[in-house]
């Protein structure tokens, strides 16, 4: 990122390693160094998408993800949105419910420029013309009326089977340890981006957010600190572009 200009990214999907829950060939990272990176680079009104979770360490799990998010609003992201991203977990024997979510951390820089909203079809049907639809500062409620549109905006929680032949159709993916499932990525894009942007993974492993920005019409560029899997994402890109840019 040292190499980049300010204000040269238009959105940043990624997810660092974390709590040394994979095993990464034995290389580390310095959050902070890479957070202030990050928002240098970062054009103004655009987003950085910030998918981590949490190891449990001598019953208790580390915080890593909260103190992540807290770090980026202190040097100037604002954190536009918590989301959820659910996926279906092992059964395990353990004192707890089974942890089958990550944070997927939106973040701001100043006030959001682009915001496509995916939609899905109402899952109920409301013939009310009037309705109490939130409490004021006053605890009374403001009355409106309720729309009659066939669709809602999607939520917060979104929701992926994950595994071999789940997350991507591609096998050869799998060669790294710890993948992105393509549909997240994919609307993620979307959500965040138009056609022409330059969308940006610092730990680019095995490629899937190029796969996905290519696809979708946008610019890429890519990261990734190990010689492995570099050859590993070029080998994968290759299929759908002859376009080679990972640092």
């Amino acid at each position: 990122m040292k190499r980049m200009d300010d204000c040269f990214i238009d959105l940043t999907i990624t997810s660092p390693p974390y709590d040394n829950l994979r095993d990464y060939k034995g290389y580390s990272f310095d959050f902070e160094s890479i957070a202030k990176e990050l928002y240098r680079v970062t054009k103004e009104g655009c987003v950085v998408v910030w998918i981590v979770g949490d190891a449990t360490i001598k019953g208790s799990e580390t915080g890593t993800s909260f103190k992540q998010a807290l770090y980026f609003k202190e040097i100037g992201f604002n954190l536009h949105d918590t989301m959820i991203y659910k996926k279906n977990s092992p059964p395990l024997t353990h004192k707890r419910y089974e942890q089958n979510f990550e944070y997927m951390f939106i973040l701001c820089k100043g006030k959001i420029k682009t915001f496509n909203p995916i939609y899905r079809k109402k899952i109920y049907k409301d013939t009310r013309t009037e309705t109490q639809n939130r409490r004021e500062k006053n605890g009374e409620f403001s009355k409106g009326f309720r729309s009659k549109a066939k669709e809602t905006i999607k939520g917060n929680v979104w929701k992926y089977s994950v595994g071999g032949g789940i997350s991507t159709k591609d096998k050869i993916a799998f060669k790294h340890p710890a993948i992105f499932p393509e549909q997240l990525v994919k609307e993620h894009i979307y959500s965040w981006s138009n056609e022409g942007d330059l969308i940006y993974d610092c730990f680019m492993g095995s490629g899937t957010t190029a796969k996905m920005a290519h696809l979708q019409k946008r610019n890429w560029i890519g990261s990734e600190i190990s010689k492995e899997y570099t050859k590993l994402a070029n080998k994968r890109i290759k299929i759908f572009t002859n376009q080679t840019s990972l640092f």
